[in-house]
């Protein structure tokens, strides 16, 4: 591990950590975005590629974990869309190239193909906004959990724009420009400054920032500073409110995680556990946060102790990402060994439980995010699904194991995916520039949004007030995206 890494920081790339200069690994013709799936090297369990590692690879160790769970296969009837898909979807200038697939059980019938996608014209002009302001590539965005219709965007220039939406006005999807009421453009002087995390504390009072400059920054919901640390020696790529807002805990590259006491504006504790990056963080209760990181393990952490009190094993390389349950009863992580996986803790003091995992298998390369349904219902388990390079997402039984659907819609990486605040949606972006929407019930695309060109998705964030629900999306292409999930034309879209 590296803390005075040359190579730039991308949400599009994993990351390789270097000291010697180098140039773009990127494709200059179409920078950052690959298009072939990467599939799972069996010999070595990693993704089969160095350019497409976000961290240096280690040899993994098998230590007959992953067979301790039976793993789900998945029939051909509950994969969306079938090898035809595959085919190229040509993007001509001005317009959406259609193209049209026989699902599996319509192959070998005569009828009337399946659309395989919405064109934009087929959407009214309300239903989408774009939001021109940054002069970089949008990394991140998140809406305000209580002031209605604030959204704040950041940018790989480390710029942070604070946009006032008016929820319930259509007209504003008509109006030719929308400025941002706030433009944080001297948030950070270091050269390399992208803005990597964003999340907001219960009473939508402050905003924590995560950087690649690994300065901790805090900002008020009228866009103050309200605290700023450098403790850490590399870039911060999460940082997280407790459940109170008492305290932030932040993952960085330097291989620890520090938490700090929000009101009195230091540092509480600085957690050294992991061997290798620490890569995302997420709190169990308002005393407790689990970490995640390159050296393939997880680390459960309490704030009354000075080390780790459980340790999570099983992933067989980097564990990207972790969230936990609604119900605060189980933590899902997701790895570039192809795998994610289902932790019960709802005894963390018990050392059983860190032996036994639901095994969520099915993916043929690097899982790049796993996201819960905030809102399963009691008559069901609880449902989480996964994105991957392997160019698909996948919708999953959380006790079970099982694999419901396969969504095969993408045919470049899957960046991101975020349910919508009642469950009842999934949405799902990728460097193919196309953002999907689907019903988790019947588990069907139900619309989908091209983003047109340099289309890469970086992150989807859901937010709903009332009856009116919007979902915003960050664009490789320097803008936002805002969309009025009520006013999206499908026939099958219950409004």
């Amino acid at each position: 591990m590296s803390t005075s890494c040359n190579i730039n920081f991308s949400l599009l790339e994993p990351h390789v950590c270097s000291l010697d200069p180098v140039g773009s690994l990127n494709d200059p013709s179409f920078p950052s975005l690959g298009y072939t799936p990467d599939v799972v090297d069996s010999s070595r369990g990693i993704c089969d590629g160095s350019d497409l590692k976000r961290k240096a690879s280690t040899p993994i160790v098998d230590d007959g974990r992953g067979d301790k769970r039976p793993k789900k296969d998945v029939d051909s009837k509950d994969i969306i869309s079938d090898a035809s898909r595959r085919k190229s979807k040509e993007v001509k200038q001005g317009s959406i190239e259609l193209s049209l697939v026989l699902s599996p059980s319509e192959s070998g019938k005569q009828g009337k193909p399946k659309r395989q996608f919405v064109s934009d014209d087929e959407s009214p002009p309300k239903s989408v906004r774009l939001l021109q302001a940054h002069t970089s590539e949008v990394f991140v965005c998140s809406w305000n959990p209580i002031i209605r219709g604030q959204l704040v965007s950041g940018s790989r220039d480390a710029v942070l724009n604070y946009w006032n939406i008016p929820v319930t006005d259509d007209d504003v999807f008509a109006q030719p420009q929308l400025d941002p009421a706030i433009a944080l453009t001297d948030l950070a002087a270091a050269t390399q400054a992208d803005l990597t995390s964003l999340d907001w504390n219960s009473d939508g009072s402050l905003l924590a920032i995560g950087s690649y400059d690994s300065i901790l920054r805090i900002c008020t919901a009228s866009g103050k500073l309200y605290f700023s640390d450098n403790r850490h020696k590399g870039p911060i790529f999460a940082a997280k409110f407790s459940p109170s807002g008492q305290w932030v805990v932040t993952a960085s590259l330097d291989g620890t995680s520090c938490v700090w006491d929000v009101k009195n504006r230091k540092v509480h504790r600085h957690y050294r556990s992991h061997e290798d990056c620490c890569l995302d963080i997420v709190w169990l209760d308002d005393f407790t946060f689990a970490s995640c990181g390159a050296d393939r393990m997880i680390y459960i952490m309490s704030l009354g102790e000075t080390k780790h009190i459980v340790t999570l094993k099983g992933h067989t390389n980097e564990v990207n990402s972790v969230k936990c349950s609604p119900s605060k009863t189980h933590l899902a992580s997701c790895a570039d060994d192809g795998t994610a996986r289902i932790w019960d803790v709802t005894d963390i003091h018990n050392p059983k439980y860190a032996d036994d995992c639901v095994i969520l298998a099915g993916h043929t390369s690097c899982l790049t995010g796993i996201d819960w349904s905030p809102n399963s219902s009691l008559e069901h388990n609880e449902l989480v699904a996964t994105a991957s390079f392997d160019l698909t997402a996948r919708l999953w039984d959380s006790k079970t194991g099982e694999c419901l659907r396969v969504f095969m819609d993408h045919f470049k990486h899957v960046y991101a995916l975020s349910f919508s605040p009642d469950g009842r949606h999934l949405a799902t972006g990728g460097g193919d520039g196309w953002l999907h929407i689907y019903d988790t019930e019947v588990k069907e695309k139900l619309w989908s949004w091209y983003t047109g060109e340099k289309s890469g998705i970086f992150e989807i964030d859901w937010h709903s007030w009332g009856k009116e629900s919007l979902v915003s999306v960050a664009l490789e292409s320097r803008a936002v995206a805002v969309i009025n999930f009520r006013k999206i034309t499908a026939p099958q879209l219950d409004t």
